[in-house]
């Protein structure tokens, strides 16, 4: 199933996203709501704070008072911790249950306020950001939700920032303005993006970038770097270093719109491992290839995920070719003009000429 991450600050409005979300059939996981759940009237999670926080805690409806848990819950560090050991199991356990139970063509959404803060982006196959200007949030938490101006800017606070979240965003929806339009961008993405994920993840259908060069995009480099978390999430220790590398890694360069990362691990045995946990977790592997070569399944960004061994001679050149370039102007415009020819075989002799010259 597709695994989506959905977050955005207090206020950002990313109910109008979830219901747009939920019509069109994800499964929303909502992180608020399961909070609340496992603490309600009867429930295991509720006695257990009832045993380490007092009997003070609960109101006269039986339903936990939440400003008196806060009172005796964040006086310390050691009371905080003392919440967090009860609250987060319970949480963990039911948001299992609910990935759990989901179809196995579904696109899971999970609805996750402080997804950002608790670094789990890359666990995530896509991460949307519903973004808003901060000074909109906190009108509409004051004038909408009737929340203390003070109390509503310290909730703020707490948050990531929004250059924080911006930079985990696979997709970015500016919700400042009227929310029609808000409406239409994420059907479409539904449509355009999501269902096409869903599908190629469940039938191990890569997506293959085309290569026709396109103009330099600044945002190749942070789409490596979420793409780079991604594997790092999946592979853990079994690589040594991930490596953008290839056209889309020189700064200013036209190039394919194809992200080529490079994942180096410790030796020839440890390949296969790192080729199994890639395609176990939707990396499909290009069989055509001499070399061990993944492709990624989202239709919106084209991945080429090699892997060698620290001792494979490929692994410094591919290194080495990227900081030559990008450190010569006149060979960048070369080098683009012979990708533009899209010759594989030419650019491969010119990349270890201008590797042996830089040697030299």
């Amino acid at each position: 199933m597709l695994m989506v991450g959905l977050t955005g600050g207090i206020g950002a409005g990313k109910s109008t996203v979830t219901a747009v979300l939920a019509e069109a059939g994800a499964v929303i996981v909502d992180a608020d709501r399961i909070a609340r759940e496992i603490v309600e009237p009867g429930t295991p999670g509720l006695a257990m704070l009832v045993a380490e926080f007092g009997d003070d805690i609960v109101g006269p409806d039986g339903a936990l008072d939440r400003a008196a848990l806060a009172a005796r819950a964040f006086v310390d560090a050691e009371r905080t911790a003392a919440l967090n050991a009860i609250t987060h199991p319970l949480i963990g356990e039911r948001t299992a249950e609910l990935f759990g139970s989901a179809p196995e063509d579904a696109i899971v959404v999970h609805d996750m306020p402080l997804l950002v803060e608790g670094g789990m982006t890359p666990a995530y196959h896509l991460v949307i950001v519903v973004d808003t200007p901060a000074e909109i949030r906190l009108r509409r938490l004051v004038e909408q939700r009737g929340m203390p101006e003070d109390d509503a800017r310290a909730r703020m606070s707490r948050q990531a920032t929004d250059e924080a979240r911006r930079a985990e965003a696979d997709v970015l929806i500016d919700n400042s303005g009227d929310r029609e339009p808000v409406r239409e961008i994420v059907r479409m993405l539904v449509e355009l993006r999501l269902r096409p994920f869903e599908h190629n993840l469940r039938t191990g259908t890569p997506v293959v970038g085309d290569r026709t060069v396109v103009p330099f995009r600044p945002e190749w480099a942070a789409e490596a770097a979420r793409a780079t978390a991604r594997l790092r999430h999946v592979l853990g220790d079994v690589a040594t270093r991930i490596d953008h590398v290839g056209p889309t890694a020189v700064d200013g360069l036209d190039a394919p719109d194809i992200v080529d990362l490079q994942v180096t691990v410790p030796n020839e045995a440890t390949v296969e491992r790192a080729l199994a946990l890639l395609t176990g977790a939707g990396y499909v592997r290009d069989r055509s290839a001499e070399r061990p070569l993944l492709h990624w399944c989202d239709p919106a960004r084209p991945l080429e995920v090699s892997i060698l061994a620290e001792d494979d001679p490929e692994h410094e050149f591919a290194l080495l070719i990227t900081e030559a370039i990008g450190s010569d102007p006149s060979a960048r415009v070369e080098y683009s003009e012979i990708l533009r020819r899209a010759d594989r075989e030419e650019t491969r002799e010119w990349e270890r000429t201008l590797c042996e010259a830089s040697d030299s």
